[in-house]
């Protein structure tokens, strides 16, 4: 009999079976990290049509799993696999939930059925782990799409499963996306109207949200940066959900998220140009004549400041600032290039903006990973200029790669990023605070200012390349949690 700690982490992405943002490399990382430091963890999230198409090592587990769901028994087909640290993963195959090309809606909105889909994906999860007998310690249940499980736990119509009564963990990355669904859909969740749905429980503004389900049914509820768990009891933050989590406040904490130095580290990177460190610097420099080549702009910016952004195109990723201030940007006489997908106006507006300044500005429109690593390797400066960031993972790939973050203090970027001091060298970046455009033109130009004394500059650079976040700090906080609601201690 083992006495490893046991968890079940569930998602509705994981890297690398699934990415749509920064929940999946929380989902891909933080479990193997936790197995590093001894856990018996086991991952558990659907079997979407994008890890069908993949080429993983993915095998049958179970066939024809009986499931209720509302007064039905729906069957389910569960694949095995094991992630490059070994984590165990199980994939919930259902073809007509999830079976799709998009994992949560397209252009013209959500998914019609998203309360069904991931409704069922939790009663599957009751299902799945006794017939194949793990009960863990600990569930710990990640956004919207896993918030009905923690009041499952709790449902009386669960009271017979092993599971009733586990404790769990909550995790919110984006409160911003709340789960909300018209309360007379609540029998899809399994959950009757007396006993939950009322002001303490998951009723909201009269609707109902699977994201207030988390907070309020959860043993403890994490956010992804201490930052970010202050911010989200603020009316400018907390997406009207600010009393709610000030209300539960005593079982919350802020846990900054770590990086995944084996997938980026410009060391061993096998995507960029070169490999380079602090220590051998050249590396740098062919990624960044490489990536002026690929994307056609002028080669006198070899010797000039390269900015770089790789985002979701949105106005929550401070892309109304840029384009305000996107033609003084290039004035300033430097390069930039943009990855990213989203809005199709921010899109097109930056598209116009190539046409204005060719040779100046890269713009690559959709998502590419090799591609991200090539600028992220190339760029001297990286913006991130957000209106809000749960935590962000792109600030700190960018400090490990030499690449100076210029950030607005928020969220995640404000507990990472410290505003650098030239008089002594403290410091790992550039940050604003007024989400204005001014106030972000003002700090790429003194970013521009400082790459041009170059001694400074290095120092710069070793404050950044040197940092550590890696997921080993982030799991360690994580399992003190685990541990102390087992133990009644939280």
């Amino acid at each position: 009999m083992s006495d490893k700690l046991k968890v079940l982490f569930l998602s509705s992405e994981a890297v690398p079976f699934a990415k749509t943002g920064g929940l999946a490399d929380v989902a891909g990382a933080l479990p193997a990290a936790l197995k590093r430091l001894g856990v018996d963890v086991r991952l558990v999230l659907p079997f979407y049509r994008i890890a069908r198409d993949a080429d993983l090592e993915i095998r049958p587990r179970l066939t024809d799993l009986e499931v209720p769901f509302g007064n039905e028994i729906l069957m389910v087909d569960v694949l095995e696999s094991k992630t490059k640290e070994g984590v165990l993963t199980y994939l919930i195959d259902r073809e007509d939930m999830y079976d799709r090309l998009n994992l949560y809606g397209n252009d013209r909105g959500d998914h019609y059925d998203n309360l069904e889909r991931f409704s069922f994906f939790s009663h599957a999860v009751f299902a799945l782990t006794e017939a194949i007998s793990f009960i863990p310690d600990v569930i710990h249940c990640h956004d919207w799409q896993t918030g009905l499980v923690p009041a499952l736990l709790q449902s009386e119509g669960k009271k017979d499963s092993a599971l009733w009564g586990t404790p769990s963990v909550f995790t919110i990355h984006n409160i911003g996306y709340q789960g909300i669904f018209a309360k007379e859909r609540l029998p899809v969740t399994g959950l009757p109207m007396k006993g939950f749905f009322h002001l303490e429980g998951l009723e909201f503004w009269g609707k109902i949200s699977l994201l207030k389900a988390g907070i309020v049914y959860a043993d403890a509820v994490t956010t992804v940066s201490p930052k970010y768990a202050q911010e989200i009891q603020t009316p400018e933050y907390g997406m009207g959900m600010e009393e709610i989590i000030k209300h539960w406040r005593a079982k919350l904490y802020g846990v900054l998220n770590g990086a995944d130095y084996r997938l980026w580290d410009p060391s061993v990177d096998p995507h960029i140009s070169a490999n380079y460190s602090f220590q051998k610097m050249s590396g740098k420099r062919k990624c960044k004549e490489s990536l002026i080549q690929e994307m056609d702009l002028n080669p006198a910016l070899k010797g000039r400041p390269l900015l770089g952004m790789i985002s979701r195109l949105g106005t929550q990723k401070g892309f109304d600032l840029l384009l305000s201030v996107l033609d003084e940007i290039l004035a300033l006489d430097v390069g930039l290039v943009i990855l990213g997908s989203g809005e199709r106006t921010i899109a097109e507006a930056i598209k116009n903006a190539v046409r204005r300044h060719p040779q100046r500005l890269g713009f690559f429109s959709g998502y590419d990973d090799p591609l991200a690593h090539r600028i992220m390797s190339a760029a001297d400066i990286f913006l991130i200029p957000s209106r809000y960031e749960p935590c962000g993972l792109t600030q700190i790939y960018a400090l490990r790669y030499g690449t100076v973050p210029v950030v607005r203090a928020t969220g995640g970027l404000d507990d990472i990023i410290h505003h650098f001091n030239p008089s002594n060298g403290k410091g790992n970046g550039f940050k604003f605070s007024p989400y204005k455009p001014k106030a972000f033109l003002d700090r790429i130009r003194y970013a521009v200012d400082v790459f041009q004394v170059k001694k400074v500059w290095r120092s710069l650079l070793a404050n950044g390349m040197k940092a550590d976040f890696s997921w080993e700090r982030s799991a360690r906080k994580y399992l003190e949690i685990y541990q102390s609601i087992v133990k009644g201690t939280h």
